[in-house]
């Protein structure tokens, strides 16, 4: 019971967002994921979080304290997750005003499956991020393996079930001259929101290539302003471990104390590396400027 105690120290904080990976398992092999760079991941291993391990960490107080709970990782499609629907349907019922979202390849499961996680996600503030990387002869070349009419499929069942669908558009030099008309068939088949942007992920090693002319912004050293905390969230990995955030999530948090030591050296020269690394700056985090078009496709929709 020990490390179930310290474990929940840490989400004793004023926790509004939670971020949920419900799998490490996925079908795509896109070459920037962690699940292809990064050589102490496990494939094999399949976890597949279940609603006592959530429970061992976070209370039904705490899940009706949240604003929000999405669903998204380092390593696996929440679409994967043997008890995806199952753990949205419980957050719902413990707080049925939460907002829930996924951010999805959206090519695993069936029309079904999406079709009832439309029903689902059936409050105004609800979303799927679908992230598709071009048009049918260019999506495939990023989100490899990502089979482009499973994928079209399933977006109209979740959207024919009245679901709020968003389309995020990684731009690379292969796919900048359809961004345009990425956006114009986002709005043909009734998508809510679109978002083209450029990854700030490392293209060595691959053959990718920056969209012509990208100049890739300077983030100047800052004071860590950091996310977990202005957003008031937390973070559950496949495995049912706590961390403070994603960025962090593949180390091993047990107490509240581990993280109030990385903030200690938040106040040095030598902040944490992953915190520097995503969330230095005066002002911004790094990933807010990433955002090269943001556009809402319905005009009672927010954001």
């Amino acid at each position: 019971m020990g490390s179930l105690r310290t474990q929940r120290i840490l989400i004793l904080r004023d926790i509004k967002v939670l971020h949920v990976e419900p799998t490490d398992v996925c079908q795509a092999a896109c070459p920037l994921c962690p699940r292809e760079t990064d050589l102490t991941f496990d494939r094999h291993a399949q976890h597949h979080l279940s609603i006592d391990q959530i429970s061992a960490v976070i209370s039904d107080q705490q899940i009706q304290n949240l604003s929000k709970m999405f669903m998204c990782g380092n390593y696996g499609d929440p679409a994967a997750g043997h008890h995806t629907q199952e753990i949205y349907q419980y957050f719902r019922s413990v707080n049925p005003s939460i907002t829930l979202g996924m951010n999805t390849n959206g090519a695993l499961q069936n029309r079904a499956w999406w079709y009832n996680l439309g029903k689902l996600f059936n409050q105004s503030q609800d979303y799927v991020v679908f992230s598709i990387d071009g048009l049918e002869d260019t999506n495939h070349m990023y989100r490899r393996n990502v089979n482009w009419f499973k994928l079209m499929t399933n977006i109209r069942g979740y959207i024919s079930a009245g679901g709020s669908a968003h389309w995020d558009m990684l731009v690379y030099q292969h796919n900048e001259h359809q961004v345009d008309k990425c956006e114009q068939l986002a709005r043909d088949i009734g998508f809510t929101w679109f978002r083209a942007k450029v990854s700030k992920r490392d293209l060595l090693g691959t053959t990718l290539q920056m969209p012509s002319n990208w100049q890739s912004p300077v983030i100047a050293d800052g004071p860590i302003n950091c996310h977990a905390l202005n957003e008031s969230s937390a973070y559950i990995t496949a495995q049912g471990k706590l961390s403070p955030c994603c960025w962090l999530g593949s180390k091993n948090f047990t107490s509240e104390t581990q993280f109030n030591q990385i903030q200690q050296t938040w106040k040095t020269d030598t902040p944490n590396q992953t915190c520097k690394a995503t969330c230095s700056g005066s002002i911004k985090t790094p990933f807010t400027n990433q955002w090269q078009r943001e556009k809402s496709l319905n005009p009672h929709q927010k954001a």
